[in-house]
Formats: structure tokens, sequence, C-alpha cells
């Protein structure tokens, strides 16, 4: 890796990052003679070495791998929406011009591109930059730019964290993987891939060092950094996926007895005032961070407006409700006019956003996991959308609402219509206007100890002691006023389930459902789309190695899935 774009994270930490930027690039320009500046080495490139030397360097550093673990959700406008669809929860509907992605036969193969820009985002990205930070923290050279020995040990926990992070997300998807623990001095091609197990083996060693460096919290100029509990969330995964349960279940009760983190169970926050609930008031915005009062957030993607970097390279905010939320402004009804449209102006109007409908919930989502639980907090009018009013005053259907005898087509019911989280609503992003229209600048969970509880819950279950199990199942459902599960209750089913009431826009449901071994058998139980559930077999289990990183490899034969 020669070059480094660097970006920030968050504007406050933006103010620090540019000072260190210009002494970095700009050395030898103030208090040097003409004879230095005649042998000056240049230093304006960008190097590993040229900005791995100094804390400021490695501060740079962290903030731009930092963001390239946000560019797994923002790299483009659609790749991430692979970890929701072509599952139990969700699905591509009717999407136009993108790709239908939903014949198995034909949508997932080695030459496709969502795999393929998975596996640079691991191999070009991720992994390169966590090496460096890991190598570079412990050179010599590099000894005396440190207080201590916990200060440069914090350093490098942080690069294996995210290294963890990124090998659990490609044993996850793709099972054997190639395993890089170096950073390369010249270019390679004879890599094999190391079995899933060895994998997890090496995520595992990173998260236990992260879980015992990674600094308990950090302060609001630094939120979207690792922490502690973080290491102990994914090592708890990390853990179950090895079949250690014991191991998962000492690591989540670290963090969860850690006194540091607990449920929400009481209104907080922006907005807290207003009607809601305790889980509503989680996804309201500005209500993500620790420095908010959540006690529940562990790790978060950070969303900015007006700043460079502050919303990924695609630049767009978070289009969550763009994806997930239907497709409502194209309706059109009997008499040709627009049953709802966009209008700031409109109550409402300007926190529903804009959908497009783009990924649907599948009846599974909408009404098979709540039919025991209709009243479930997690199911109230503040965390699911399913009542609509037409709000164009020039319709002849205004203010009237909608059901399903209005329908005039499949793609009404399909994408224009349907219920949906309300998680993903938020006031637009740079006032809706121009390209961001329909984006919000919200803030996303990548990890809240509501999971935690639910891991520990499956380690407990595949460990066969189910009281333990129900009792954290419970935990969860409690603050959702849902009522008590006993042990014969809980099965991996029931967890999966518990798992989509909780996180359902959260989770990335292929990833845990591929991890959990189940996602064929899921998908042909409950998958909204008949030619997914009539295409997928059992080699889908695993993504495909892409074809362009086989046939680069030339130095050896990089193994394809078998059934590819």
């Amino acid at each position: 890796m020669k070059t480094l774009i660097i970006t920030s994270y968050n504007k406050k930490f933006m103010k620090g990052l540019l000072l260190p930027l210009v002494i970095c690039i700009l050395p030898g320009l103030y208090s040097c003679n003409d004879e230095e500046l005649l042998n000056q080495v240049s230093k304006s490139e960008l190097t590993d070495a040229s900005v791995l030397n100094s804390k400021a360097g490695f501060e740079m550093y962290l903030s731009g791998l930092v963001y390239q673990f946000r560019e797994e959700w923002q790299v483009d406008d659609l790749t991430y929406w692979t970890q929701f669809t072509c599952t139990d929860m969700y699905n591509f509907v009717d999407p136009e011009e993108r790709p239908q992605r939903d014949d198995w036969r034909l949508d997932y193969t080695p030459e496709s591109d969502f795999a393929e820009t998975y596996w640079e985002w691991a191999y070009v990205k991720m992994i390169p930059m966590a090496n460096n930070i890991i190598k570079f923290a412990q050179k010599s050279e590099n000894s005396g730019i440190w207080e201590s020995e916990a200060e440069k040990n914090a350093v490098i926990a942080e690069g294996k964290f995210f290294r963890a992070w990124t090998y659990n997300i490609l044993a996850n998807l793709f099972g054997d993987a190639i395993i890089i623990e170096e950073a390369l001095p010249a270019p390679k091609f004879d890599f094999i891939r190391a079995p899933r197990r060895e994998v997890y083996e090496l995520a595992r060693a990173d998260l236990e060092f992260a879980s015992q460096w990674l600094p308990e919290t950090v302060d609001e100029n630094k939120e979207g950094r690792a922490v502690k509990a973080a290491a102990q969330h994914l090592l708890t995964e990390v853990c179950i996926s090895l079949g250690e349960y014991d191991a998962a279940i000492i690591s989540a009760s670290n963090l969860i007895n850690s006194g540091l983190y607990h449920l929400m169970t009481d209104r907080f926050g922006n907005f807290m005032n207003d009607p809601g609930d305790p889980f509503s008031d989680l996804f309201k915005d500005g209500n993500f961070n620790r420095s908010s009062g959540n006690m529940e957030s562990i790790l978060v993607w950070q969303i900015e407006e007006f700043m460079e970097g502050g919303t990924g390279s695609y630049g767009r905010g978070n289009n969550f409700v763009r994806g997930f939320a239907p497709f409502l402004v194209n309706y059109r009804g009997s008499d040709g006019k627009y049953g709802w449209i966009y209008d700031p102006t409109l109550p409402g109007s300007d926190t529903m956003g804009r959908g497009a409908g783009f990924v649907r919930p599948s009846n599974y989502a909408l009404y098979d996991i709540w039919q025991n639980d209709w009243n479930d907090m997690r199911n109230s009018r503040y965390n699911m959308r399913r009542e609509f009013y037409f709000n164009n005053p020039e319709s002849s259907l205004y203010g009237q609402k909608w059901d399903n005898s209005y329908a005039l087509s499949e793609k009404d019911t399909s994408r224009r219509v349907y219920g949906y989280s309300l998680k993903v609503e938020g006031p637009f992003f740079q006032g809706g206007e121009g390209d961001f229209k329909g984006r919000t600048s919200k803030d996303l969970y990548v990890i809240r100890l509501a999971e935690t509880y639910l891991l520990r819950a499956e380690a407990y279950l595949r460990k066969g002691e189910k009281a333990s199990a129900a009792a954290d199942i419970n935990v969860v459902r409690d603050r959702a006023n849902a009522p008590a599960i006993s042990p014969g209750d809980v099965t991996l089913e029931f967890i999966l389930d518990e798992r989509a009431r909780e996180l359902m826009t959260e989770e990335p449901r292929t990833r845990t459902l591929i991890r959990m071994g189940n996602l064929v058998e899921r998908v042909r139980l409950y998958d909204p789309d008949p030619v997914s559930r009539e295409t997928v077999e059992e080699h889908n289990r695993f993504w495909p190695v892409p074809q362009s990183a086989i046939d680069e490899n030339t130095g050896a034969v990089l193994e394809q899935n078998p059934g590819y």
C-alpha cells in the first residue's frame, strides 16, 4: 500500500486531524536553508512509513481504517443490501435498473460483483491497513513515541480488532479464506485459502488481545472508534463459531457484568418528551452514541453532514430509508393522481423520507414473528409503520387510510406500500435537497448490547443450558414488554425469531444465517421470492470466491467453493 486516503469519521475530530496532516506532508518547509532545500527527500507522498512514525500519524491512519470499516456499508448504493436480501427476512423487490439478485443460479456466481467488492474491501483495504498499524506500532524505531506499553498496545489492539472484524466476515461469507498477518513487502501471486477454523482462530487471538488493551470507553470526539466491549462482543460470536461455548459465555459475561452498559428501559435523549417508548428512543437522530446517555450503544457508524469524509466515499448519507421504506411517492390512485407526495411542510413528511422500496420485508418479518406477541413494544406504532394515510391534497383519496382495496397492480403492494421498521426514518440529509434527497444523517448501530444477550443465549443453548439461555432472552423481551419464555421454548429457531424482532434492519441477516449454518433452509422456508426459494441449493451456504481473485493468483491454485 503506497498511499493512504485520510478522512474523518467525526466532524469534531476533523479539527484535530488537519494540523497533524499538514505537519506530516510539509516537514522541512520552515527553518531550513538553501542547501537543505536542494537536498530534500520528498515527504509529500503519504507512504505508510512516512505516516506511521508519530502519534499523530497513527491517529490519522486509524481514522482512515475506521473510514474503510464504514465503507463496507457505504462503498456504493447497493452492495450492503446483499447482507439482508435473499434471506428469510428480506428480498429485492422490482428494482428496475438494479439487478434482481433473486436467482441463485444466475446471480450468485464467481463473477458476481458484490462478492468481488467484499473480497477487495477485505484484502485491499481493511487487512493491509490493519496489518500496517500492527507492524509499525511494534517497530523498534517507533518505541520512543509511546509513553507506555499500554499506550502502544491500545493502538495495536485497535488494528487487531478491525483485522478480526474483517476475517470474521470473510469466514462467515466465504468459509475458507486467505490469511495475511504481515504487511506484504511486494506483490504476491501464490495465495492459498486457509481452513475456516484457522481464520476464526486468528480472529479469536486478535480479539483476546483487543479485549485486554482497548479502552473501556472513548470521549465524544472519538465516537465510532473501537472499545473493549466491541472486542468482547465479537469474541463471543467468534467463539460460538469455533464451538467454544464456555469461552463465548465468559466473554459475553465480562461485557454484560462490566457495569458500563445496560439496556435502555426508560425514555432518554432527543425527543424523549415526544410520543414514543424506550425502544424507539434508541433510533432517534442524535441518540445512537454513548454521549447521548445511551448505555446500550457499543459501536456505531458515524454519519455527519456538510463535511468531506463525513458520509463515506459514496457521499450520500444514510440510505436505509431509501432501501427499506416503500416507494410511496410512486403510487397513483384510480384518479391518476399521486396518493403521496414528499413535502416537508406536511406533518410527518419530513421524517418519513423518500423510500424507494428496494428491499421489502418478508411476511415472516412483518407478521409471523409477531403472531404471539403483537403488543411487543418493538411492534408498536412507534417502531413499525403499518398504517398509511394519503397526503396529496390534489388526490381524491386525500386523508383516507390505505388498505389493499386501493391496490391497482401487484407493484402497489410489493413495492409502493408495505409495512416497515421506523428505525430507518429520520430528518433528511442536508435538508433533502439535490442529490441527497431521501437520505438521512442518522448514525447506524454496528454493535448493541441487546445482541450480546442474544449471543450469550445462543452459546448457553448450544451448551445445553436452556434455563440460562431463556434468562438472557427474557432480559431482552422484558424491555419490550413481551411475555417471558420458558427454557423449553428455547431453540435456535426461536433465537433467530428474537434476533429478527430485536435487530430488524440492523443485523446483516445473511451473515448470521451463514454463520449458524441454516441459510439455505431459511431461504426455502421464508424467502418472499419464489425464484429465490426454488433456485437456492446446498452449495449456496457460502458465497463464491471471485473469479478475478482466482485468475490473478497465477502462482498457485486458489480453490473455489464447491458447487460454483
